[in-house]
């Protein structure tokens, strides 16, 4: 833990000694990418792992075994385990029992810190889509506090943000007027001492073991063929409603199915190189196939999705089985 003075007063404490203004985001962030976010749980731990200087796309080799789940696609996680075992990285449940700003500062203070799920109504690095407009979830790691001064730093998304005064009692539920009959937030605490930390040939040897065991558990079926399935059968109540209902199917579908194997492209590029150039050139355009499905589904116009859910099913084969003949 890190504690500084600057030109607005005194951090109780800091984690990473970070300052958002000159944060530079990991590259599985980057503006360039068909899908620069997969989803605020996995992005944090994205840039968490990497402000500490970790290499995060070791840990995405679950990307290679998403599933399509009945109504969406998987949601991407890293195993905590694996976490443990790549990183010494310990995630588990935290019991918020006191006012949360007390105990993320104690935490930071014993050189840990804590995932929360906050309200976006107060996050301001959301102004494009939900600050002070919707009410919606979302996990964030703190990286400083300042209590007396009502300052927090926190990753979100795709970097580092600070919020403060009205929005720091908003997200932590401080001000008047709020019940007290809401449930405390999902929280949990983040340990950095469970184990060493891998790096060089020890980190590449043991992602390659992780990942031949996610290509064991991968989809006994292919999700495209199933989701193409599901999707014939889901368009006519997409095309008859609103912009609202178009934009909650394609997140927890192509948008989750997008940019999961963006992902796991990204992860076979950086562990097999050119051994993997083709599975790594598969995965990419099933991402490009994805975005493209997107964009037909938000026209909100009738149109056959087969030949394009087709083409993502036979894609999909060729990733796993050249991730077969690859990763051995």
């Amino acid at each position: 833990m890190v504690s500084t003075t600057d030109e607005q007063g005194r951090w109780e404490a800091r984690l990473l000694d970070l300052d958002p203004a000159g944060y530079q985001a990991h590259d599985l962030h980057s503006a360039d990418r068909v899908y620069p976010e997969a989803n605020c749980y996995t992005d944090i731990l994205i840039e968490l792992l990497h402000a500490r200087g970790d290499e995060p796309v070791a840990a995405m080799g679950c990307a290679v075994a998403v599933d399509f789940e009945g109504d969406q696609w998987t949601f991407l996680k890293p195993p905590a385990d694996e976490l443990e075992l790549l990183f010494g990285v310990d995630i588990h449940e935290m019991q918020p029992y006191r006012p949360l700003p007390e105990q993320i500062a104690e935490q930071i203070s014993h050189g840990r810190t804590v995932i929360v799920e906050l309200d976006s109504w107060y996050l301001p690095d959301t102004a494009a889509t939900s600050y002070r407009s919707e009410h919606v979830k979302s996990s964030v790691v703190a990286e400083a506090i300042d209590r007396a001064g009502e300052r927090f730093r926190y990753f979100h998304a795709t970097g580092l943000y600070e919020l403060g005064g009205e929005d720091y009692r908003g997200a932590f539920r401080l001000s008047d007027g709020f019940s007290a009959d809401v449930l405390p937030p999902y929280t949990e605490l983040v340990r950095f001492d469970a184990g060493p930390r891998l790096g060089g040939a020890q980190l590449r040897d043991a992602a390659a073991r992780l990942l031949r065991g996610h290509l064991q558990r991968r989809p006994q079926s292919n999700p495209f063929a199933r989701f193409g399935a599901q999707l014939e059968l889901d368009l006519p109540r997409l095309l008859a409603g609103d912009s609202a209902d178009y934009h909650a199917y394609a997140f927890a579908t192509v948008r989750m199915a997008g940019s999961a194997f963006e992902i796991a492209a990204s992860h076979v590029d950086w562990l097999l190189g050119q051994r993997g150039a083709e599975v790594t050139q598969a995965f990419t355009q099933i991402v490009q196939g994805c975005k493209a499905l997107s964009f037909r589904l938000a026209r909100q116009r009738p149109f056959d999705p087969s030949e394009t859910v087709a083409g993502l099913a036979a894609l999909w084969d060729e990733a796993m089985n050249g991730l077969d003949e690859a990763s051995v």
